[in-house]
């Protein structure tokens, strides 16, 4: 084996932690892997004997490149990050095993902790990421974003901060968490207001992320409170009659199919039997790009 082979045998070996990284900063699954893919091509451009930890130079590698992509998503908005977009979600079948066991596999990242995630600035989503998600040393991130280790210490920090303060809490039980979810479906399908009503929280919120171009009653919104999201439930039923239980990163969630193709995938958190938040992905474009469970 030459010495390129062997390279892109090592570079292989960590694509895995690589994608992890870069979706947890991006919260798109192609941005990650372009931005895998890029990490490759710079590693092909270094002197690997230059490279003391192939590992974690190509974490800090990745890191810097979703940082650039982040900074000029950054710069291109006019106006503040809406309110109503919904991060890529990983879509998995339910497993056929006991639901507590799937939980230890299930992935650490849920989608409404990345929609916390996209409300970081770009340098506090860095260290938070890298730092906390992946115990990359701040010596090893200062140099990306050009502050001192203990600045990127409060970075850190002040991101910790506000993903403890706004990331809602989530029953981690996938058994309790498909009593509530059946509980949903069931009345939704069957047209009981009042026991849709009964099985979200008060002050539950949902985001419905449709992208730019759908217009009218499917269009993106966000909705706050239990009778309000009932009655938008009852609006969309037809979709939740053809709509089957999935995984949806690290909870249970809805993919509804109509005709062969995706229409949409709602992931749910759940808290004390009640669901607290719904957010919903309906963007034609990106859902075609989802890789779905048969």
């Amino acid at each position: 084996m030459d010495t390129g082979e062997l390279l892109a045998e090592r570079f292989e070996e960590h694509r895995g932690h690589l994608k992890a990284v870069a979706y947890r900063m991006l919260g798109s699954l192609a941005e990650a892997e372009d931005a895998v893919q890029e990490a490759w091509l710079r590693l092909g451009r270094t002197d690997p004997d230059e490279i003391g930890n192939l590992g974690g130079w190509l974490t800090t590698v990745t890191g810097r490149i979703c940082l650039d992509l982040l900074r000029s998503r950054t710069a291109r908005r006019e106006q503040p990050m809406d309110e109503t977009f919904v991060p890529d979600p990983v879509i998995r079948p339910l497993p056929r095993t006991d639901p507590e066991e799937e939980a230890l596999h299930a992935d650490s990242v849920g989608v409404a902790l990345l929609v916390v995630l996209e409300r970081l600035d770009p340098d506090e989503r860095l260290a938070f990421v890298l730092h906390d998600m992946f115990a990359v040393p701040f010596d090893d991130i200062a140099p990306v974003v050009e502050r001192t280790p203990a600045a990127t210490r409060q970075l850190a920090s002040r991101a910790r901060r506000r993903v403890r303060d706004t990331t809602p809490p989530s029953e981690p039980d996938l058994g309790r968490q498909k009593e509530v979810l059946d509980a949903f479906m069931a009345a939704a399908r069957g047209g009981d207001f009042e026991a849709l009503v009964a099985v979200l929280h008060p002050d539950v919120v949902l985001r419905a992320d449709a992208g730019t171009l759908v217009r009218g009653a499917a269009a993106s919104k966000v909705l706050t409170g239990a009778r309000t999201v009932a009655e938008s439930a009852l609006l969309f039923a037809r979709y939740t009659a053809a709509a089957r239980t999935v995984l949806v990163n690290d909870a249970l969630g809805l993919l509804s199919v109509v005709d062969g193709r995706p229409q949409s995938v709602m992931s749910v958190t759940v808290t004390d039997g009640r669901i607290t938040g719904m957010y919903i992905l309906a963007d034609p474009e990106r859902l075609s790009r989802l890789q779905v469970p048969a």
